[in-house]
């Protein structure tokens, strides 16, 4: 697909993924995408602007519309989620269990 040989600072939020790199490269909008995929266009939008995480019910859609794997898409948003949750959460605090 034109435009995949991009490169992105590791990870990506899956929006941002989707926006330059399947729908920009074929001009195709947030809302065109969401009638593609029988979705409401607020679900898309949300996603594009990171306001909203792919769900297993997107992967298949997403898959299945742009000839990718559902597990694709959810590794997009697992990275990107671990990726958040470390730059927010603290768990210096946390002490190891020690073995027994």
């Amino acid at each position: 697909m034109a435009g995949q040989s991009r490169h992105f600072k590791n990870p990506t939020s899956p929006g941002v993924v989707l926006r330059e790199l399947y729908l920009a490269p074929i001009g195709l909008s947030g809302a065109a995408l969401a009638r593609h995929l029988f979705v409401p266009r607020s679900r898309i939008s949300r996603i594009l602007k990171d306001e909203a995480a792919i769900t297993a019910d997107l992967a298949l859609r997403l898959a299945r519309f742009f000839s990718t794997t559902p597990e694709y898409w959810m590794n997009l948003q697992r990275a990107w989620d671990l990726a958040c949750a470390k730059e927010t959460i603290d768990v210096s605090g946390i002490k190891p269990l020690e073995a027994a």
